[in-house]
C-alpha cells in the first residue's frame, strides 16, 4: 500500500476533511489490514498442515475421515480466497480514490467485511468444526484414551480460542463501520 502517495494526494485536494481525520483513516486502515494478513496466515499454516496431514495419511481411502479432512480443508482454504480477495480489491481502490470517495469506500467494504464476518465465517467455521468432529471416531480408535482425550480437550479448546478471536475481529470491524458513519 503507497500511504505516502495517499497522503500526498489527500492533502493535495481541498480541504473537505480535516487531515487529522484522513491521517486516522490511513491508520485503521493500516491496522484492518495487517489482521487480515495475520489472519490469511494462520489460516494458511492450518491448511497447508492439514494437507499434509492427508496426504501422508488419508489419500490412500475414502471414508467419513477423509470427507472430515476435505470439509475442514475445504474451508480454510474457500476462506482464505474470500480474504485475499478482499485485500486485494481493496488495495487496487486506494491510490485512485479522493478522501471522500475513499470513505465511501471504505464504508462499503466495512459492510462487505460484516457480512463476510456473520454469513460466510460462521458457515466455514461450522463446516470446519463438523469435519473436526466426523474425525474423532477415527482418533478414538487409534489412539489410547489419554491421547484421544487429549485431541478432544485440546480441539475444543482451540475452536474455542478460533471463535474468540473471529467474535473480537467482527467487533472491531462492526466498530471501524460506526466511526466512519460518524465522520
Amino acid at each position: 500500500m503507497k500511504n505516502d502517495l495517499l497522503s500526498q494526494i489527500w492533502k493535495s485536494q481541498k480541504k473537505e476533511v480535516a487531515l487529522d481525520e484522513s491521517e486516522n483513516i490511513i491508520k485503521k486502515a493500516r491496522k484492518q489490514r495487517s489482521g487480515q494478513f495475520i489472519t490469511l496466515t494462520v489460516l494458511s499454516m492450518t491448511a497447508i498442515i492439514l494437507v499434509a496431514y492427508s496426504i501422508r495419511y488419508a489419500a490412500s481411502t475414502w471414508n467419513n475421515f477423509s470427507l472430515g479432512l476435505l470439509l475442514m480443508i475445504s474451508s480454510l482454504v474457500f476462506r482464505i480466497i474470500l480474504e485475499y480477495a478482499t485485500i486485494y480489491r481493496k488495495q487496487s481502490q486506494l491510490i485512485a480514490l479522493d478522501n471522500r470517495s475513499f470513505q465511501k469506500y471504505l464504508k462499503r467494504y466495512s459492510r462487505t467485511r460484516l457480512r463476510i464476518n456473520y454469513i460466510v465465517t460462521p458457515l466455514c467455521f461450522g463446516t470446519y468444526v463438523y469435519g473436526f468432529t466426523m474425525l474423532l471416531p477415527y482418533f478414538k480408535n487409534e489412539f489410547s484414551t489419554g491421547f484421544y482425550q487429549y485431541i478432544l480437550i485440546s480441539g475444543i479448546v482451540s475452536l474455542l480460542v478460533l471463535l474468540g478471536i473471529v467474535i473480537h475481529s467482527v467487533l472491531k470491524e462492526q466498530n471501524l463501520l460506526k466511526q466512519l458513519n460518524r465522520s
